[in-house]
């Protein structure tokens, strides 16, 4: 694959990551969070949580957005957890503790470094694993989906590439031209094969609920589209509530065996 060395520019508009804060974060959540540490194909040294509700359920590969590390996705990562889902969260490079510079290609490798971690280290078969990616994470939780075996495939928040973002963002004017990150969801889906929800809030000011119609439009049959009213960008989980999370249980509980 052809991509253009990550900018200056992709760094102030496209990544935003925060840095760790050292803490008990199992206790302070609650939560059965395992340390895992894992190397991309690079050699990047990353660092993700493992949440295991039972040996036998459902697997979610979680993707997440371009902001923050793992420590802001706790709340949610809990929720995920009592539906009876076990979770696999990391960082991408140069996010959280996870070490290195994040680019596109950067973040495609990290993320199928933690699909081989899963299927690899832990014996999680494919059919019992769900590939879970909100805003840029759905993009890259598309690249992992178009190259490797999965059960479904859930986009949520997610946007066509950068330059759709860009020309919204902007005003028309082509700020895209100045960033090498692509993220070309649209191109992948043409790739992909397994079912796919795709999930927006319609107040999203970020991402317009638009790019997700765009996305769903992009994906191949089996696929759904489920609108949070009332949601914006940050608040989809919070927002939709226990229908919310019942529509996520009920794809996982219709693609995973």
């Amino acid at each position: 694959m052809n991509r253009r060395k990550s900018n200056v520019f992709d760094q102030l508009f496209v990544y935003h990551p925060h840095p760790w804060i050292e803490r008990d974060w199992a206790r302070a959540s609650g939560l059965p969070l395992e340390e895992v540490w894992f190397q991309a194909g690079d050699g990047t040294k990353l660092f993700g949580w493992y949440v295991q509700s039972s040996a036998a359920s459902p697997v979610l590969l979680w993707c997440h957005g371009n902001a923050g590390n793992l420590i802001h996705r706790l709340e949610n990562l809990g929720e995920l957890y009592r539906l009876g889902l076990s979770v696999f969260i990391f960082d991408y490079r140069g996010y959280g503790r996870s070490s290195g510079t994040p680019s596109e290609e950067g973040l495609y490798q990290d993320a199928l470094a933690a699909y081989g971690y899963l299927t690899g280290t832990r014996g999680v078969r494919p059919e019992r694993l769900v590939l879970f990616g909100r805003s840029l994470g759905a993009s890259v939780a598309g690249e992992v989906a178009s190259r490797k075996p999965a059960a479904g495939l859930i986009l949520e928040s997610p946007f066509p590439s950068v330059a759709a973002v860009a020309r919204a963002l902007y005003g028309g004017l082509p700020m895209h031209w100045l960033i090498s990150a692509r993220f070309p969801l649209d191109e992948r889906l043409q790739r992909i094969f397994m079912p796919v929800l795709v999930i927006h809030g319609d107040r999203d000011d970020i991402i317009p609920i638009e790019m997700g119609r765009q996305v769903f439009a992009a994906a191949r049959e089996p696929k759904s589209f489920y609108v949070i009213e009332g949601a914006d960008h940050n608040n989809t989980y919070q927002v939709g509530g226990r229908a919310y999370f019942q529509r996520l249980r009920n794809f996982v509980a219709d693609v995973a065996r």
